[in-house]
């Protein structure tokens, strides 16, 4: 059975790694998305928009599938701009959420590094929202959470769980 829920959340896609970051309005899902897409683009690799603000997200057995709703694909709020474009993708397979907290933790409990979402276990980093730290710190830890969810470990890993 599918099933489909309409979340509060920014989707992307970078270089094949499907990502939903979480978090309060206010707390920079937007802008972090928009500076992923550029660092990634400038880097040379794939990146692009699935959803921002609303993410359809359908769950078939233990995959979840990120999917962008029609009224607003490809569709970001830049504050201070407004709504800008970017290049999107109409879905994309989740593989790591991003949850945007309010505090740094020095070294995190591996019970932080997973969520359950609807019955299925994803890859969790918690990344401090803006203002907490900055850009720069934001993008080193969402990079590393991707490095850790590509890593030979972390797909083993999520085999056994």
């Amino acid at each position: 059975m599918i099933d489909t829920h309409n979340i509060h959340g920014t989707a992307l896609v970078l270089d094949g790694i499907g990502v939903l970051l979480r978090g309060p309005s206010g707390a920079g899902k937007s802008l972090l998305a928009l500076e992923l897409i550029d660092e990634w683009e400038t880097r040379g690799k794939a990146a692009k928009l699935v959803s921002d603000d609303r993410v359809d997200l359908v769950v078939g057995g233990k995959t979840l599938t990120l999917r962008a709703p029609k009224s607003i694909e490809g569709l970001a709020e830049l504050r201070g701009r407004g709504i800008v474009s970017r290049p999107f993708v109409a879905e994309a397979p989740l593989h790591l959420v991003i949850d945007l907290v309010e505090t740094l933790e020095r070294m995190l409990e591996e019970d932080a590094l997973s969520t359950e979402l609807f019955g299925v276990t994803v890859p969790r980093a918690p990344v401090p929202r803006n203002g907490v730290i900055d850009a720069r710190h934001q993008l080193l830890l969402v990079r590393e959470a991707i490095r850790a969810v590509g890593s030979p470990r972390a797909k083993t890993r999520q085999k056994t769980t």
